[in-house]
């Protein structure tokens, strides 16, 4: 039974946050002006109107160079508790680590041979 009185606070915390964003949303509702102008349904970016159809063809190498920088900060994700636990890990912990790293610079060296961060 305890247990379960553990996760009373959190579902306070949640219904609060709910209740928070519905006061919110009537709120706007009521208060907030409802005028639609003409300047209001157009769409723009940073103040500039669009010009032109934005589905156009663009190179797949941002893509990959995002998801390469992803891979590598989930890198950094998985080292940072390695090193706050470094001496607790022991030899058991930096043979793995070792490994990991290993694994990660021959995906890096794989990355390089198929000339996949070459902008040409």
């Amino acid at each position: 039974m305890s247990n379960s009185i553990d996760y009373v606070a959190i579902l306070i915390q949640f219904l609060v946050a709910l209740g928070f964003v519905g006061l919110v949303l009537v709120t706007i509702r009521f208060a907030g002006p409802r005028r639609l102008t003409s300047d209001k349904l157009v769409n723009f970016e940073s103040g500039i109107e669009s010009v032109g159809n934005a589905r156009i063809p663009f190179s797949i190498k941002y893509f990959l160079t995002a998801i390469l920088f992803v891979l590598f900060d989930v890198e950094v994700i998985f080292m940072y508790p390695w090193a706050v636990n470094f001496k607790v890990l022991g030899m058991v912990g930096f043979v793995e680590m070792v490994l990991f790293i290993a694994t990660l610079l021959l995906g890096f060296a794989y990355i390089i041979k198929k000339g996949a961060l070459k902008w040409d």
